[in-house]
């Protein structure tokens, strides 16, 4: 399911308040980052990436942390990225798209 313009607008709106979960450093993404980026989505759809490395191509690193995580990748700004996946169980969904 690819998200419409407006529904990834709606979900960084969701996200200005949240903080940072996952930080990517000096290692870059590992093994251990992407199972801790999967657990985070799991537990929360929606997450901020902070880049304190990689800087300059922080936009190559979402798109492979999208294909990894098998997430969308709602925003990029500055050197956070957003990201969002739902739940697989539609009971434990805490986030509800909007239709158009």
């Amino acid at each position: 399911m690819e998200l419409k313009g407006s529904q990834r607008r709606y979900l960084r709106g969701l996200a200005n308040p949240l903080s940072s979960v996952i930080i990517i450093g000096k290692a870059g993404l590992t093994e251990a980052v992407s199972a801790a980026i999967d657990e985070a989505l799991d537990n929360h759809e929606l997450i901020k990436i902070r880049f304190l490395e990689f800087k300059d191509s922080r936009k190559e690193l979402c798109a492979e942390i999208a294909a990894a995580c098998h997430c969308h990748q709602v925003g990029l700004i500055g050197h956070v990225g957003i990201f969002y996946r739902a739940n697989a169980d539609a009971a434990k969904r805490r986030i509800t798209l909007p239709a158009s």
